[in-house]
């Protein structure tokens, strides 16, 4: 079961590709959008973080924080976004405490082999940081533009 729209989201503390410590509390923008995404340079994840990071001047623009969190170090989060020229803030989640409280990890199964894994799980919180909006099965290619005309029509309201 995900975390559901009118909950208040979990508070987090987790270092980003520079090894910085980035708290949830700490964001001041309007909206954010946090996605879970299962692992660093796998094809779908590129996908997801290519098309978070070319539309990251919209969503700036709209008051919009994008924040990616997935397994592994620091290292792994910076080294992915060198190569793919990221833009987004990606955080690491080595323990997947913060993904837990998300629920966004847990029993996965793929080609007949059950195994823990982090589910691709979207997040839209308001400024008080209550979920207004939560996407399920996100299929990566296409999930960004999503997101934008989401709160471009809460924008408009």
């Amino acid at each position: 079961m995900v975390l559901k729209e009118g909950m208040n989201a979990p508070d987090f503390g987790l270092k980003d590709m520079h090894g910085d410590v980035f708290e949830l509390d700490a964001l001041n923008t309007d909206y954010s959008v946090v996605y879970f995404y299962p692992k660093d340079d796998t094809p779908g994840c590129t996908i997801e973080a290519n098309e978070f990071s070319s539309v990251l001047d919209d969503f700036k623009k709209l008051g919009v924080s994008v924040i990616g969190i997935s397994g592994g170090d620091e290292k792994s989060k910076k080294k992915f976004c060198e190569k793919n020229e990221l833009r987004v803030t990606l955080l690491s989640d080595p323990e997947f405490k913060t993904c837990k409280n998300y629920k966004a990890y847990g029993e996965k199964k793929f080609m007949g082999r059950t195994y823990d894994g982090i589910f691709r799980i979207t997040y839209i919180l308001d400024k008080d940081r209550k979920i207004i909006r939560v996407y399920e099965k996100v299929k990566a290619g296409g999930h960004a533009k999503e997101v934008l005309e989401f709160i471009m029509e809460l924008n408009h309201e």
